[in-house]
């Protein structure tokens, strides 16, 4: 931990600007927009399937664009794109306040999934590995604390100004913090870090562009395909399982509260796993981490599957954790380490998108299953012989030091 309190200490005001780009994004991610529902629902006459459908296209429609809009990180200066994924998101607080009508609802609800859960956390992390190369993987994992941290403090936010002021009231609340908060102090960090972030990145010197590849190279590199379902593996379990947790209750006899309470280790044991990936990227490579990364989900699904009584949830919810809290900082790092920094932005906008695409599907397809009467054993145990396959296509895509010829 010296080592990252040392580094923290050198680079805090870059790291700081990451931190908190991906903690405001938390207001764009499922965790925080699902206290919402219930009261949505109820204040717009809106059903469960009719809210839910409207959601699934917001965040479909996010995941798309953000393909074509998250390149332009590597065109704009890095200021300008961060104040404009913020002004998205106040814009997306205040349609959501004053959304009376479900199309409203729509526009609102994919301004939060396409700023929040996509833009700001896509500018954090781009900015984490282009300005990073040695300390790259504890840059990464030190801005994607921003997660866990939003999901500790942020629900009881969220209930607390429901409760005070209303669903729309509360949204108002978070527009008018992101203009009073979050725009001052991230214009003020990036004004402090060492690197300049009031023009375009500097990706077009000769050498750097000839050590680097774009989006279409990868798509062309068969180690892309091999290892893309280890890099979508982990959020496209972890939303389909806990969307569809009530049906996981049911089946393992668990209470609501006793599952919420296994949230605190979640979150912690997602924070820990970020940082000490972080260590391991810098140590080892991130193509030599990612081969290792969907184990422990591997392990939790069995453990769902198989295992009974109270006393699974805990295993469950940790190993669920050191997979997404691995994930994020080695899906960071692994793209500039393989393909360069010149055109990451393209990449990581292309990946986020399929990420986002992925949550989007995962919950239906849960839901087919669910519908067809299939029981954890065999919902449970099938995903955990496909992540095996996905383990052993892993172990055939990126080498450690291998980068694109």
């Amino acid at each position: 931990m010296q080592n990252y309190f040392r580094f923290i200490a050198q680079s805090w005001p870059l790291l700081a600007f990451g931190f908190i780009s991906i903690f405001w994004g938390n207001f764009g991610q499922s965790f925080f927009i699902s206290w919402y529902g219930t009261p949505i629902q109820e204040s717009l006459g809106l059903s469960a399937g009719r809210y839910g459908s409207l959601y699934s296209i917001a965040t479909l429609t996010s995941g798309l664009l953000i393909m074509v809009f998250g390149g332009l990180i590597d065109r704009l200066p890095l200021r300008f794109f961060a104040s404009l994924s913020a002004v998205g998101l106040t814009l997306a607080g205040i349609v959501m306040a004053l959304a009376y009508h479900p199309l409203l609802l729509l526009l609102g609800l994919f301004l939060l999934r396409f700023c929040g859960q996509g833009l700001l956390p896509h500018t954090a992390q781009t900015t984490m590995a282009r300005y990073f190369d040695r300390d790259r993987g504890k840059a990464l994992s030190v801005s994607a604390s921003g997660v866990p941290v939003g999901e500790v403090i942020l629900p009881i936010a969220a209930v607390a100004l429901i409760t005070l002021i209303g669903w729309r009231g509360s949204w108002g609340v978070i527009a008018l913090l992101t203009v009073v908060v979050y725009i001052p102090l991230m214009l003020w960090l990036l004004k402090q870090a060492p690197v300049d972030t009031r023009s375009r990145p500097a990706t077009a010197d000769a050498e750097v562009l000839k050590r680097s590849a774009g989006r279409r190279d990868m798509l062309k590199d068969y180690r892309f395909w091999l290892a893309l379902p280890t890099v979508l593996g982990g959020p496209f379990m972890v939303t389909g399982i806990f969307i569809q947790q009530g049906f996981i209750l049911a089946e393992k006899d668990w209470s609501a509260a006793w599952l919420a309470s296994c949230f605190i280790i979640y979150g912690v044991t997602h924070w820990v796993a970020q940082l000490v990936t972080g260590i391991l990227i810098d140590r080892f490579s991130a193509q030599t981490v990612l081969r290792f990364v969907l184990v422990p989900l591997t392990g939790a699904v069995f453990v769902l599957a198989y295992l009974e009584g109270n006393w699974v949830a805990p295993p469950f919810m940790m190993l669920l954790a050191m997979t997404i809290g691995s994930g994020s900082p080695v899906g960071g790092a692994l793209w500039a380490e393989v393909y360069g920094t010149a055109k990451l932005g393209s990449i990581r906008s292309l990946m986020s998108s399929l990420m986002i695409i992925s949550t989007a599907i995962s919950p239906f397809l849960f839901g087919v299953l669910i519908d067809r009467d299939l029981t954890a054993l065999q919902i449970f145990s099938g995903t955990g012989w496909v992540l095996i396959a996905a383990l052993i296509l892993v172990q055939f895509s990126y080498k450690p030091q291998q980068t694109k010829q």
